[in-house]
């Protein structure tokens, strides 16, 4: 148990460490998409929303009531993905494209 709880502290602080390298790049947003947004059935809603879009507010969100309802946790594999989607990005995202290794390591 002791192990388990471990695993979704540090789920926990890699989260908070993206959210804050979002936030110093100026990919964190304050207003959500539009509601239809939500509604893509594409893998990472590819077809309504940009990469960074949907990690603050489809990934984080749900990894995160996950882990409160102490739910069975997925394993992921990002950083394929956000490699490709964010190589065209005009900030640094290279510390972030790491944090987001580095959570999938934890997964």
């Amino acid at each position: 148990m002791l192990a388990q709880k471990s695993q979704e502290q540090k789920l926990l602080n890699q989260i908070e460490q993206i959210i804050a390298e979002l936030q110093k790049i100026n990919l964190w947003q304050i207003t959500p998409p539009k509601p239809d947004a939500f509604l893509s059935e594409q893998p990472f809603a590819l077809d309504t929303m940009q990469a960074h879009e949907w990690l603050q507010w489809i990934f984080i969100p749900r990894m995160q009531a996950l882990i409160d309802a102490k739910g069975n946790l997925p394993k992921f594999a990002l950083h394929p993905y956000f490699e490709e989607a964010l190589k065209e990005q005009e900030q640094d995202v290279n510390h972030l494209l790491y944090l987001i290794k580095q959570l999938d390591e934890l997964s």
